[in-house]
């Protein structure tokens, strides 16, 4: 089994969907008439990307908006505060029948990196460790307490109308709060100065300090308390010690729920090329809710979103199916993931499951659920999913996302999910995204690789080893070229084979007429 492929070349100065440029675009592209996984994964590592059976890579520094090949690492994903409210809100939901008040009508994925940064200080006035001053050792507590004493002495030597008590200090500690804040205002005269009544401003990072502090606290107290108990004090009189473990993203997402739970959701995965008799089966529901998403998030008239579009688009794939004893157990290729809610199709997420990853390639849903974050729930589920791929077929690890497009703020979404990657455009080496990001600030286009001496290791080294299909027939390009008399030829060929790399144009058929 060998992929096929006809190289179409250079499409440039088209409409771009990002930018709204109408001829900034520019890619090459290429036809699958039949394509084995290896070949697609290796292709995806070199910055190819599919639609369908059309298999595209963007001239990266020519398009007006340059796209990285980003991946994820799912082994070592931690959820982020903005993951975990998306997940505690699709539990609520199912659990009590609960819709956040919060809900928007856009598409959920479209959120920006600054949206995620925001969502770290949504805990503002909350503290993350509560300290009841009760049970601290009488040390620690005397040590606490002169502090605020110097404090207040200081206060007084400035003047300040401010009064700082003990007590207060007590009940403001084991309420949780910040202690450098506790203190008993003398309202101002009317008309003169400011409202002492109301707390001062806070920044940030005088927060954490605080919150910082109030930890260390926290374990000074349980060290002097082990000690207590060494020398015979009941355990029952100990603090209970709080469990700093974060949840896992399984943890999150297969919460139990009750017995009478409002929703029921159950994640099914479908093999949609060849077509499984499961998606034959629900393929007009899952067109219906996609007609709906394209015409009211995308805006498509009513005669766009047809069922061959749908098809061309969602359903075909190049992708052979291949099921090896050590992969996984629904086998590789093309797949469905579909969201039933109650019985009916929500959400469905077309990936490709591939020897090394998981490759999302896009999702549509019911705009009557945007509420709950589908774009952002759906590609959790995709990576917990991979990671239960994983257990099985130890060299399936990564999370593939498509592109990440930097020069346009509304797709810097992919960058949330971290740790991950970005392709080098030049040398195909993957880099942290962290290490990108600066050099994309200063430009839209960026070699990541640090070497300058580094080159393209999986270039095209020998053209006369590229296979073509010919007649009905393969042979090397060494071969083929000597029945050939059009110049430009030998440029197309190797154009495409530098393209796809070596190992690739010498287990792919290249289709010549």
């Amino acid at each position: 089994m060998a992929s096929v492929v006809e190289y179409k070349g250079l499409k440039a100065g088209y409409y771009c969907g990002y930018c709204e440029s109408p001829e900034g675009k520019a890619s090459c592209g290429m036809w699958a008439h039949s394509m084995t996984v290896q070949d697609y994964q290796d292709l995806i590592d070199r910055g190819w990307r599919r639609s369908g059976t059309y298999v595209y890579k963007p001239v990266m520094n020519q398009t007006c908006c340059p796209q990285y090949t980003i991946r994820c690492h799912p082994l070592q994903f931690q959820p982020s505060k903005s993951h975990k409210k998306v997940l505690k809100k699709m539990l609520k939901f199912l659990a009590k029948g609960e819709i956040s008040k919060d809900n928007c009508e856009d598409e959920p994925m479209d959120s920006t990196m600054e949206d995620a940064v925001a969502g770290d200080f949504a805990l503002i006035n909350k503290l993350d460790i509560k300290c009841d001053l009760k049970t601290l050792s009488s040390d620690l507590k005397g040590s606490i307490e002169s502090e605020e004493k110097k404090k207040e002495k200081n206060l007084k030597k400035e003047g300040s109308k401010e009064l700082i008590h003990p007590q207060a200090i007590e009940e403001k500690l084991g309420s949780g709060e910040p202690s450098h804040s506790i203190k008993v205002h003398i309202g101002p005269k009317p008309g003169k100065g400011a409202d002492l009544s109301k707390p001062p401003c806070r920044k940030a990072k005088e927060m954490r300090k605080e919150r910082k502090r109030l930890k260390l606290m926290q374990q000074n107290a349980a060290g002097a308390f082990e000690g207590f108990q060494a020398q015979g004090q009941p355990a029952s009189l100990l603090p209970k010690a709080k469990s700093n473990q974060p949840k896992s993203l399984e943890d999150l997402i297969f919460e139990s729920l009750p017995e009478n739970a409002s929703h029921k959701l159950e994640v099914r995965v479908v093999r949609s090329s060849p077509p499984s008799p499961q998606f034959k089966a629900t393929f007009q529901e899952s067109y219906q809710v996609y007609k709906r998403y394209q015409m009211v998030i995308h805006k498509d008239p009513p005669d766009k979103p047809t069922v061959s579009q749908f098809t061309r688009f969602l359903c075909s794939s190049p992708l052979e199916a291949e099921h090896p004893a050590n992969g996984p157990e629904c086998g590789y290729g093309s797949f469905h993931q579909q969201y039933w809610l109650d019985g009916k199709i929500i959400a469905v997420g077309v990936i490709d499951i591939l020897p090394y990853c998981v490759s999302s390639v896009y999702l549509y849903y019911d705009p009557d659920y945007s509420f709950l974050s589908l774009g952002v729930y759906s590609a959790l589920r995709e990576i917990a999913f991979t990671r239960q791929l994983h257990e099985k077929t130890s060299q399936l690890s990564y999370y593939y996302m498509g592109f990440y497009i930097h020069s346009c703020p509304k797709m810097r979404y992919k960058g949330q999910y971290r740790p991950s990657d970005l392709l080098c455009p030049e040398t195909y080496v993957w880099v942290p995204i962290e290490q990108c990001l600066p050099s994309l600030d200063n430009s839209k286009y960026c070699r990541f690789n640090q070497d300058p001496q580094a080159v393209d290791e999986g270039r095209c080294k020998d053209l006369d080893r590229v296979r073509v299909f010919h007649r009905r027939a393969a042979m090397p390009y060494g071969v083929y070229k000597n029945h050939q008399e059009d110049p430009s030829e030998e440029a197309t060929v190797l154009e495409y084979a530098n393209l796809v790399g070596q190992k690739c144009s010498e287990r792919m058929l290249l289709f010549r007429q």
